[in-house]
């Protein structure tokens, strides 16, 4: 596992995305998402560069997720093959799903 790297949100007209994104150059990882109200997001898509594959990246995007959610109140539905994955794995973090 690489170590903590930091990860940036932004949300804007229904869509929003947990992102690393070094020095506020190339984005080389992101998880997505789409608001379908004030209260729910579905995950639909992670993406870590090859250069960061392996390293548990796209994990700290989806910590990054679910401790935003637990903040904010938002359920999440996970439709990405990725974060779904994690979800199954891991009940820690099962409480933030709807």
């Amino acid at each position: 596992m690489t170590s903590p790297i930091s990860v940036g949100h932004e949300e804007a007209a229904s869509r929003g995305a947990f992102f690393y994104q070094p020095d506020g150059g190339q984005r080389l990882a992101e998880m997505t998402y789409s608001r379908t109200n004030a209260t729910l997001i579905v995950i639909d898509h992670t993406e870590v560069d090859e250069s960061l594959k392996g390293q548990g990246v796209g994990r700290q995007l989806l910590d990054a997720l679910v401790a935003w959610a637990r903040t904010t109140g938002t359920k999440v539905i996970a439709l990405c093959p990725f974060a779904k994955a994690q979800f199954d794995k891991d009940a820690s973090i099962r409480d933030v799903l709807r």
